[in-house]
Formats: C-alpha cells, sequence, structure tokens
C-alpha cells in the first residue's frame, strides 16, 4: 500500500480500558477526519476505533512500526461535542480515555454495514371499497405516519391495529407495495401537532421560560422543582414540542430506571404520537444497533434513556432532561464511576444547549446552585388540577409499641381499615426487599451470612431461598441449622416488603395485593401489567420498595404508610438525612393525586427527627438550610470537594501492604485532608478484601491532579485493583 500511494501519520482511539491513543498510518488515497470510524490491526487481530487527530505533532514512534488502518466506516463521524465530552469525563473522573470511548460505542456490530430487508409502503392507487381493517391500514398511513414511510408487517400490524394475515392480503392485493431497505426500519417521528395538556399559568410561565432559552441557541442549566402532581412533565413536554420544530434537532431525556418508566411513556405517546427512542442495558443487542444507527445518523428525535444514553452519538443535541434529578441512581458505581445528573450540565455545555433538572424534591447541590444564580431556578407550587398535597402525621412507636411478630401498629391498621372500607387503595412503603433481612438459629445464635461478601443472607419467603444482594449469591433455606443441626431453629429478623403483605393478608383476608419490588417485577412488561392492575383498581393494597416512588399516578390511592421511616436516617453517609427525606417525600406523594384527598402515616421511633418534622410541618427549607449548613461545617459538597479510593484484591495482606504503602505517599497540604486507610464498610465483597480511602478537599484545589500525582508515586502491585470515586454518592 505505501508503494502505491503516500501515506501519513494520524492516531486512533480504542474503545479498550487504556488511557492514550495509537498511532497508525493512513494511505492518502483513504480520505480520513477527526471522528471517522475505522478498522485497525492490533496484535493479531482487527479492531474497530475512532480518528482522534490526524495530524498528531507530539508522536515520537517510528513511521517503520507503524501499521495502516485497514478501512473506513460508512457511518457519519462521531460527534465533535461527544468526542470532547469523552476526553472531559475521563479527565474528570480520571479514567481510561479508552474506557468511556468504550462507553459510547456499546453497540454489537456497530460498524457493520447492514443488511437489506423488505419493507413495505402504501400503494397510491387504492380500491375505493376496502374492508374495515384493511381501511384502518389506509387511514394510518394517511395520518399516523410520515408520507411514503416504507415499515415492516410487523410495524403496519401495531400502527394499524390488525393482524398479519390483513398486512399479508394488502401485499398480496398490490395495495401495499414492497421496497428493498438498506438498514435498520426507520423510527416514526413524533408529532408535535397533536393537542397538548391544558397549562395553568404557572406552568405555562414554566413552559415560556424554557423555551425562550431554547431559542437563545446557548447553554443554560434549569432547575424545574415543583411539588408531586404539580406537572413538571407537561412543562417540559412543551419544550420538547419547540426543540421539534426545527427538523434536525435531537432531545435527550435521562430517567433513573428506564424499566419503571410505563406511565411516561404512555403520556409521552398521547401527546406526540409514537413513543420515543428507548436506551437502556435490557435492550436486546438487535434493538441497540437500531437505536444507536439512528441516533448517529440524525433520525432519532427524542430518546429516552438511562445514564448510559449521555454517551450516545447524538448529531444535533439541542435539549436535554433530566427527570428526578435527585436520584441516586444516575450514579454509575462501577467501571467509569460518573454521576449521570452532573455530567448531563457538562454534555448540555459542550453542545450549547439548555439543561432542565425537574424533581420535587432537588437534591442540595442543585438547589445551591439555583439560589447562587449559577442555574434558573422555575418553581411549580401547586398540584394540577383538584388534586391537593396530602396530609402527613406520624405515629409515635414508643407509644404505640408494635405487638411481637407484626410491623403494623394499632393506629396504622385502623387507617388502611377505613380506607379498605371506603373502597379506595392503601400503599405500604418498606425500602427493603425480599422477607426478612436476617436468618438465625434461636438455639446457638448462627447468622447466615454471604461466603463471598461480608452481608447477611436476605431471605426471600416466596422461593424458600437465601440470597446476597450484593453478589447474587443464593441458596435454599435449610431445615435445620447447619451450625447446631436445631431443627425448626430458624427464625427471620426484621421485615423486608414480602413479610409486610403477609401481614396485610392475615389482616384482610379478602383484599387484592400487589407487591412492587425487583424481585417480583422481572420485566418492563410485568411491570407495565402490575401498573394496570392498580390503574383499574384491580388492586387494594401495594406494598413496594423505593420503585413505588417513581412519580407514578394512580387515582384511587389515598393512603401512604411508612412501615419504617427511621430507616436510612443515619450511617457514615453525609447525604443521609437528605436521601431519606427525598425518598419520604416522593412516597408521600403518591397519594391523593386526583380528587380525592390523600393522607401520609410514617411509623417511627423518631417523630422530633428533623426529617420527620419537615415532612409533617411542610418546612422543608428549614431541612434543607440546615443540612446546608452541616455540609459546609465539615466542608462536604457542593461547598469542598470529596472523593474516595478503594483498594480491593483477593490476597488481604497484599491489599493491606499496598494501602499502607499509599497512605505513606500521602498529600500533607492544609487544604487535602486524607482519612484511612480503613476497611470499607462492605469489606469483603464478591471475593476481594477492601480497604477505602476519603479525601477532602477545599473546593479550590484541583483534586484530580493531586489525586493523579500521589498515586503515580505508589508502585506496581500486581494483584490489587484501585478504583477512584470522585464526589462518593455511596459509601458501603
Amino acid at each position: 500500500m505505501s508503494e502505491l500511494f503516500p501515506s501519513h501519520r494520524i492516531q486512533i482511539l480504542l474503545p479498550l480500558p487504556l488511557s492514550g491513543v495509537f498511532d497508525y498510518l493512513v494511505s492518502d488515497d483513504l480520505d480520513l477526519m477527526v471522528g471517522d470510524f475505522v478498522k485497525v490491526p492490533l496484535s493479531n487481530r482487527e479492531v474497530q476505533g475512532v480518528v482522534w487527530d490526524v495530524a498528531p505533532e507530539d508522536s515520537d514512534v517510528p513511521l517503520e512500526k507503524l501499521k495502516y488502518v485497514i478501512g473506513k466506516s460508512e457511518l457519519p463521524p462521531l460527534p465533535e461535542s461527544l468526542k470532547i465530552f469523552i476526553e472531559w469525563v475521563a479527565g474528570y473522573t480520571l479514567s481510561p480515555l479508552g474506557s468511556v470511548l468504550k462507553m459510547a460505542l456499546s453497540v454489537p456490530a456497530r460498524f457493520d454495514k447492514p443488511k437489506t430487508k423488505t419493507f413495505y409502503r402504501i400503494s397510491p392507487t387504492l380500491p375505493e371499497k376496502l374492508s374495515p381493517a384493511r381501511t384502518r391500514v389506509a387511514q394510518a398511513a394517511q395520518t399516523d405516519i410520515p408520507t411514503d414511510l416504507p415499515m415492516s408487517v410487523k410495524s403496519w400490524c401495531e400502527i394499524a391495529n390488525v393482524g398479519e394475515g390483513v398486512v399479508r392480503g394488502m401485499i398480496k392485493a398490490g395495495q401495499l407495495i414492497a421496497c428493498q431497505v438498506s438498514g435498520e426500519e426507520a423510527f416514526l417521528k413524533p408529532d408535535i401537532e397533536l393537542q397538548r395538556a391544558t397549562l395553568s399559568n404557572d406552568q405555562k410561565a414554566a413552559a415560556d421560560h424554557i423555551i425562550l432559552q431554547q431559542r437563545s441557541g446557548t447553554y443554560k442549566a434549569i432547575l424545574l422543582e415543583g411539588v408531586t402532581g404539580s406537572g413538571k412533565t407537561e412543562v417540559y413536554f412543551e419544550a420538547i414540542a419547540e426543540s421539534l420544530r426545527s427538523k434536525t434537532a435531537q432531545v435527550l431525556v435521562l430517567v433513573p430506571e428506564i424499566s419503571l418508566t410505563a406511565q411516561w411513556l404512555d403520556r409521552f405517546k398521547e401527546r406526540f404520537g409514537t413513543e420515543p427512542i428507548i436506551w437502556h442495558s435490557e435492550m436486546t443487542p438487535a434493538q441497540r444497533r437500531r437505536a444507536w444507527w439512528a441516533t448517529i445518523r440524525g433520525e432519532a428525535r427524542v430518546i429516552v434513556g438511562a445514564r448510559s444514553a449521555l454517551f450516545l452519538p447524538l448529531q444535533d443535541l439541542k435539549l436535554i432532561i433530566v427527570d428526578e434529578e435527585h436520584s441516586t441512581t444516575f450514579k454509575q458505581e462501577d467501571g467509569v464511576m460518573y454521576n449521570g445528573r452532573d455530567m448531563a450540565v457538562v454534555r448540555a455545555m459542550q453542545a450549547h444547549c439548555p439543561v432542565v433538572l425537574a424533581s420535587a424534591t432537588p437534591s442540595l447541590e442543585t438547589l445551591i446552585n439555583a439560589e447562587s444564580g449559577k442555574y434558573d431556578w422555575l418553581y411549580l407550587g401547586e398540584r394540577h388540577g383538584p388534586a391537593e398535597l396530602p396530609e402527613m402525621s406520624c405515629i409515635n412507636l414508643k407509644t404505640h409499641p408494635l405487638k411481637p411478630g407484626t410491623w403494623i401498629s394499632e393506629p396504622l391498621y385502623k387507617a388502611l381499615k377505613n380506607n379498605y372500607e371506603r373502597g379506595e387503595q392503601s400503599l405500604l412503603y418498606l425500602n427493603r426487599r425480599g422477607y426478612a433481612p436476617l436468618t438465625l438459629c434461636r438455639s446457638c445464635g448462627h447468622r447466615f451470612e454471604c461466603p463471598h461478601c461480608s452481608a447477611w443472607l436476605v431471605e426471600h419467603h416466596k422461593f424458600n431461598r437465601l440470597e446476597c444482594h450484593h453478589c447474587g449469591f443464593n441458596q435454599r433455606k435449610p431445615e435445620s441449622c447447619p451450625q447446631c443441626d436445631a431443627k425448626d431453629s430458624l427464625v427471620a429478623v426484621g421485615p423486608g416488603v414480602e413479610r409486610v403483605a403477609e401481614e396485610i393478608k392475615l389482616l384482610f383476608p379478602d383484599a387484592r395485593l400487589a407487591v412492587m419490588s425487583s424481585d417480583e417485577i422481572s420485566s418492563p412488561t410485568a411491570l407495565k401489567h402490575m401498573i394496570e392492575r392498580i390503574e383499574n383498581h384491580e388492586v387494594d393494597f401495594i406494598i413496594g420498595t423505593q420503585i413505588v416512588t417513581k412519580g407514578y399516578h394512580f387515582p384511587m390511592l389515598t393512603l401512604v404508610g411508612v412501615i419504617d421511616a427511621d430507616l436510612g436516617m443515619s450511617g457514615a453517609d453525609p447525604r443521609a438525612a437528605e436521601r431519606t427525606w427525598q425518598q419520604l417525600e416522593q412516597v408521600a406523594g403518591r397519594a391523593g393525586r386526583a380528587e380525592h384527598a390523600g393522607r401520609v402515616i410514617f411509623q417511627t421511633y423518631q417523630p422530633e427527627h428533623p426529617v420527620l418534622q419537615a415532612l409533617v410541618c411542610g418546612d422543608k427549607d428549614q431541612f434543607l438550610e440546615k443540612e446546608a449548613a452541616s455540609r459546609e461545617a465539615q466542608n462536604l459538597p457542593p461547598y469542598g470537594k470529596l472523593a474516595s479510593i478503594i483498594l480491593s484484591g483477593p490476597d488481604k495482606s497484599k491489599v493491606l501492604n499496598a494501602s499502607k504503602a499509599l497512605a505513606r505517599l500521602a498529600p500533607n497540604r492544609k487544604e487535602i485532608t486524607v482519612l484511612g486507610p480503613v476497611p470499607a464498610p462492605l469489606s469483603y465483597l464478591r471475593g476481594n478484601y477492601r480497604y477505602r480511602f476519603l479525601i477532602k478537599a477545599k473546593s479550590k484545589v484541583n483534586l484530580q491532579k493531586e489525586i493523579s500525582v500521589w498515586l503515580e508515586t505508589l508502585p506496581s502491585n500486581r494483584g490489587v485493583r484501585i478504583q477512584i470515586d470522585i464526589d462518593p454518592y455511596s459509601f458501603y
């Protein structure tokens, strides 16, 4: 190749856990630009990568040692804003650049040329008389899809609500015309002209503010705060419609858990005539490939996804929405550790577009940015329509003690009974999966622990199994104690949602129950079915974990009982009180969202706790002010910087020695405080021993640079893994 054409050096970034780029030669007849997808040799195999630099100036690898680029993909190049974003995330999280690129290219066979497929479009000449079913197909072609859009047989069946035989018959009759299409089937485009919801004055003012910012074509972060049920979704739907007025604009909506958004998707389809493109980890390879190709080609107009959707190759990003921005599930806890909410702000900044952070319980970091004027702040203080905020109260379990083996106090039982007799729905909330968090032997005291983690095994009564919620280890619950061989001596300690459901069944034998937890809901389809049952009033009592806090609207749900309001109030996590307030406020927001008044009852041993006082008295501002003052006094985010370093490995002595060596090399500056090393709260996880450092720094310190310099001084330790988490959210 080099004899036929002149060549020059370029640099390629590969989606591998490597920090730098690789030099390659490219012949001058192959026209490459930054962002192009290429295939290159690596050792004895071929890999796919991205052109990162076409004119490198700082490379000293001899030309004679370089290999040639094999070929170029037909795909459009990686957008420049995404390339900048990848470099920024790698630098901020101290992750290998190739690992971040891998998140952007997480699609099997992404560069392969799509196969040609046979799709069908409606014939321009149809007979005057058609059967009712064929008429529905013809009407769908006129009203529900763009002109002449070819679609698969399955899509025609779905959009016209007819059987496959109807479509096949129209193909045979020449009423649907076959055409060969190279690539994936096109997604239907949202229709912005459909009838929108009637907005209140406050909603309209908020929507107009966001739209005005969109039209400026510049970056701005906007906090959209509103009490539960105030119509935040309808507000940002108006912003989405505004973006879609441009023929090429793309909108990204981030949600905490994509599998839990069935009601949201229904609302979107009602507003825009079709579902958005969905992106999450549970998609099949074919679904991911179709969505990824549509995104990089600019055909995907609205994408709704989990945090990983941030790394999709959006060509003309005009708006980002982060729904439930306070949710901790936006934080990625393994691999490249990042906060999806914070990275969404950076992504918007680099794409020069607005980002809307929506929540009824905004994070303290976001609130402080809004108070300082760094973010615009929009507030919706009233529920939309006739709904009113629920009445909240506490049951002091010191005054109303629980009977042995029960978890529902007498006052809560009476409230549930009255609600049931009125024909209304009740929700019992406990953020604890399974039947019981601990199983022990009453004879010898043996506790069932995970052999791979320093954690108890959780009993799941339904499957008669004990399971570790950290590594997935599980076993059948034995009939006798493995320690002392005593029979019928094993007892469950503490409640999970299964145990609360069991108690409700005893109290209300004829009641219809639904348990909402990740153990009970195996798929988005199963969740959708459960939601439909609740909406159709086929359920009297809902018992759920934090899944139930995700924005659901159940008109007949009027009573929420929190089984253990003290759960999560304390611990090493500096955000513990804030998180508990957010969860309880969100679950309380499920009550009374329609014409019927709502009521929320918290069972607690600490009715005087600031979190519960903020909820019952409706004085969240005072609570958040105290939280902010406490964080500021301790130099914690958002007033200071925080990072953690975790060393782990299967050999405890190696991990401990490496931790001690790293401690001796720790930076010695008054602006930085290094705590540790200490065994992590989960000191043994998935077969690895873990030691932890916590680093606190003043806000002006370049913490990433300090940590990089520090780690470079540590000698190589084979068998010891080092993880860095900038601004950690979990402390296990």
